[in-house]
């Protein structure tokens, strides 16, 4: 049995979100050069899917094994992980990535809701401020008063993919109950790629883009790389390492203090867009960031 290294597993959870934040960026680049969402987010669940299956072959073969009992919660784990990320993508594209991230990350105040109302589980109190504290939060986020200053399609996707990441979490901790976290998520991310092979076949993708040299766009924009190495970087660095580190991080820290810790995506993330992208914040929209992020820590504690 490992011994729990509750410092390893603050590290661990902190390189991921770091990883998860400097890949929005990325994928932001990608999606410049012409790549649509649904086409991005093709290649990186069938490019994780290997990375993960990969993995599971390697420490855990006996664990992809599956009844067919599992087969309806892991296709609904697989359309949920299909959606959050398409709706992210199509986000990020159309709103700066900060505000994409922090709209996304209520998740875990609809997972506390949901766990109140419907599972009926104890909830504490600290749920109502923390719904409080983050409604206004997004309010200045967004700028509500401004009339429609942001894209509605893009704000629209943020709220789906805030709801899709909720069900997904709440699926994976079922199946978690019953199921190795690595060969679930490979599991889930098959039948997400399966989904987006119907929906946007693989030979209409435009593969002979691949190796298009594409600017960095930004304060980077004179320089040009490989579209595959973006997308390299996006399966490798932004989806297989970081999850497989917060995996090996629940061995050392709880999953509340892993998401408290993971709360470091999004405030990485606007960092990251300001140096990058030359994206930035109104002095209203980071208190409102501060306050969002408040809540959405009183969120993972509540449960």
């Amino acid at each position: 049995m490992v011994q729990p290294r509750p410092g390893l597993g603050y590290a661990m959870v902190a390189i991921a979100a770091t990883l998860f934040a400097v890949n929005g960026t990325v994928s932001k680049v990608i999606l410049g050069s012409g790549i649509s969402s649904g086409q991005l987010t093709e290649v990186r669940c069938g490019g994780t899917l290997i990375g993960l299956a990969l993995i599971a072959v390697a420490t855990r073969p006996r664990s992809l094994r599956v009844r067919a009992a599992d087969l309806p919660l892991l296709v609904a784990l697989g359309i949920g992980l299909a959606v959050v990320q398409w709706a992210y993508f199509f986000a990020i594209h159309r709103l700066d990535i900060g505000i994409a991230l922090l709209i996304q990350f209520i998740a875990p105040i609809l997972v506390a809701l949901w766990a109140r109302f419907v599972y009926h589980e104890p909830v504490r109190r600290r749920i109502w401020a923390a719904l409080v504290l983050s409604l206004t939060g997004l309010t200045l986020i967004v700028e509500i008063w401004q009339g429609g200053r942001l894209s509605g399609p893009g704000v629209a996707a943020c709220g789906l993919a805030a709801i899709s990441f909720a069900a997904y979490l709440l699926i994976a901790e079922r199946g978690v109950r019953r199921r190795d976290p690595i060969s679930l998520s490979a599991w889930g991310v098959l039948f997400a790629t399966i989904f987006w092979s119907l929906l946007a076949p693989w030979w209409s993708f435009p593969g002979r883009r691949v190796d298009d040299h594409v600017s960095l766009l930004g304060n980077l924009s004179s320089a040009h790389v490989p579209l595959w190495l973006l997308m390299l970087w996006m399966v490798v660095l932004g989806g297989v390492v970081p999850f497989a580190l917060i995996v090996s991080a629940l061995r050392h820290i709880s999953a509340t203090r892993a998401g408290i810790t993971a709360m470091l995506e999004p405030v990485v993330a606007i960092v990251v867009a300001w140096a990058w992208l030359g994206e930035s914040l109104a002095p209203v929209q980071l208190s409102g960031a501060a306050l969002t992020l408040v809540g959405i820590g009183l969120a993972q504690t509540a449960r």
